[in-house]
């Protein structure tokens, strides 16, 4: 049997890291400036971490959710006060496609309604309402595409207003920064705004953290740089620090109802663990603050170095986007194939740092020179 080929990928084998770096099988080195897609939080094989996992599966790694769980109580406790909602929720489950299609079905079976409101250039996940919620045409797949879904452009209050007056809609899905967007940042008007509105019409306000939030953009939520509560927020990616968990933290209004959400492995013994043992170390570690000063170092250097070919360099904390005049594709290559450093990307020509949260002024300026080379290659 072979493998569903969906991925184009690098001819590259990971075998294994540590903190901002990984080496192949081969033996080379690499600085991690992409942190598989945000994921890694506290850096690759915290010796914490791997500690606490390897403790659990020798303990236990897995029974299902018909039987208490303390560590989930645990969780919950620590992620309440890491995080300033003491008083929320939590649901807990997979992915972040699953956290987001769990907040738009609690939404929905809190005003009884059916409409959502997403930015442009949103993407929330690739499960059936996620994905509805995703604007990419690319991978909406007809049987999702039945008009639940509303696209309005980033920062126009005024476009958002208009919609939700006519009483129908839902919820308002928000991420305050775009990841695959661009790294395009929401402004603290528009979600203030948007919070006013959506109170006045009984509409659920839902922030997308998943990727911006835990810690990277400097503040344990992005949203918390702007002034406003969410009613749900989801969370996954740094949550587990690779291992596969998410989140939703849900508003004191939401009453849970016995069999109207559930997961089978959410929230399971080893999962728990992980995400306990990421909160220990971003909280000795104090890699929150750690993603703030050295977010500012790094926007602070790119801006400085006056860089070839870059136009524009906009984020905050450690999720940073650097938007080129030419397309990304042969400048992220030469940074993996010739100067050993991962990179994100979005659309076709922002480049996307979202590397873990232990990353060092060291590592900035190392990083600073591989990119400056490679992209005089390209003046070339």
């Amino acid at each position: 049997m072979n493998l569903f080929d969906v991925y184009p990928l690098f001819d590259i084998t990971i075998d294994h890291g540590k903190g901002c770096k990984v080496w192949d099988d081969k033996g080379q080195e690499y600085l991690d400036l992409y942190g598989g897609h945000a994921v890694i939080s506290i850096g690759h094989c915290h010796p914490h971490y791997v500690e606490a996992l390897t403790q659990q599966a020798n303990k236990l790694g897995f029974y299902s959710n018909s039987v208490q769980n303390p560590l989930q109580k645990q969780l919950a406790e620590r992620l309440g006060k890491a995080c300033g909602y003491e008083d929320y929720q939590l649901f807990l489950i997979n992915s972040g496609a699953e956290a987001n299609e769990n907040a738009m079905k609690l939404a929905s079976f809190y005003n009884g309604r059916t409409r959502i409101l997403s930015l442009e250039k949103a993407f929330h996940g690739r499960t059936s309402l996620a994905v509805e919620a995703t604007a990419n045409p690319k991978i909406i797949a007809p049987i999702n595409a039945n008009g639940h879904v509303t696209y309005l452009p980033l920062n126009d209050l005024d476009a958002w207003t208009a919609e939700i007056e006519k009483g129908d809609v839902c919820a308002c899905i928000v991420e305050c920064i775009q990841g695959v967007g661009g790294i395009r940042m929401v402004s603290s008007e528009f979600l203030q705004g948007l919070r006013k509105v959506c109170d006045k019409y009984n509409t659920v306000l839902i922030c997308d953290e998943i990727q911006c939030g835990y810690g990277r953009s400097g503040k344990f939520f992005a949203h918390q740089f702007l002034g406003v509560k969410p009613d749900l927020i989801t969370v996954a990616k740094g949550i587990g620090n690779g291992f596969p968990m998410a989140a939703v933290l849900i508003s004191p209004k939401f009453k849970p109802v016995y069999g109207q959400l559930g997961t089978t492995f959410g929230g399971n013994h080893l999962a728990c663990a992980a995400a306990l043992a990421v909160l220990d170390v971003m909280e000795s570690e104090h890699l929150v603050e750690n993603a703030a000063e050295v977010g500012d170092y790094l926007i602070n250097q790119l801006k400085a170095a006056h860089l070839p070919h870059v136009i524009d360099v906009r984020g905050r904390g450690l999720m940073i986007g650097v938007e080129l005049d030419i397309p990304y594709k042969e400048v992220r290559n030469r940074l993996v194939k010739e100067l050993h450093c991962f990179t994100g990307c979005s659309g076709t020509n922002v480049l996307r740092l979202l590397p873990p949260l232990c990353l060092s002024k060291a590592e900035v300026d190392d990083f600073i020179q591989r990119l400056k080379k490679a992209l005089e290659m390209e003046k070339e």
